[in-house]
């Protein structure tokens, strides 16, 4: 899967744990796009799109052994498909920055690593619903498991099911996606998130104009 080049707009994923600050780091680094003239959009998976945010209320509430990974999975993909087509596309063919939340990259993880699916459904499913739509730029934000369950748990939000998961298994995903970005070098930048906030948003600020020339 590679980025679509003839996109207008820019597509930026930031991927990571929970808790490892994403949609701190996204509004950060969306403030500082606009005073640069870009015009941002700020989305977010499972969800962006009414129907997709109907879907993430069935993913991220009730007990971790709600869903099998597979029906999991494709919920993921059914959201992903309608937040595709509705929002993220159009604003890339019209010119906006897309900043997102979680995108495939957090399939492979979570699903197809952590839950054990495999790569090859994960693969499969992402050539059909995301094509060539994939990120100009990935950002995982990374810190020890504890930490990220830690402010996690602090939020007190209720989309809690991901993190009754089990440390064993957010270990698995933190390797998950250190494995991504190995695998990805092109595409994906690890930014150490046990920093200060100000201190994430100049290595994320850093990676963003490295990557487009800023």
């Amino acid at each position: 899967m590679t980025s679509a080049r003839s996109q207008t707009g820019r597509f930026i994923t930031f991927e990571g744990g929970e808790g490892a600050g994403k949609s701190t780091q996204i509004r950060l680094l969306g403030n500082a796009l606009e005073k640069s003239g870009h015009t941002v959009l700020q989305t977010r998976e499972p969800g962006g799109s009414p129907g997709a945010e109907e879907i993430r209320s069935l993913l991220v509430t009730g007990d971790g052994d709600r869903w099998t990974g597979m029906t999991e999975v494709l919920l993921h993909f059914a959201a992903r498909a309608d937040h595709l087509e509705r929002v993220v596309r159009p604003a890339l063919k019209a010119g906006t920055w897309v900043l997102c939340d979680r995108f495939v990259d957090s399939s492979m993880a979570y699903q197809g690593i952590a839950q054990a699916l495999g790569k090859d459904v994960i693969g499969e499913l992402a050539d059909l619903v995301v094509g060539t739509t994939m990120p100009d730029l990935t950002l995982i934000l990374d810190l020890p498991v504890a930490d990220g369950l830690a402010r996690a748990g602090a939020r007190g939000e209720g989309e809690d099911r991901y993190e009754k998961m089990g440390h064993a298994f957010h270990e698995t995903l933190r390797q998950a996606f250190l494995d991504i970005a190995t695998d990805a070098p092109e595409r994906c930048k690890v930014i150490d998130a046990t920093q200060q906030i100000d201190g994430v948003h100049r290595a994320v600020w850093d990676a963003t104009a490295a990557r487009f020339g800023l």
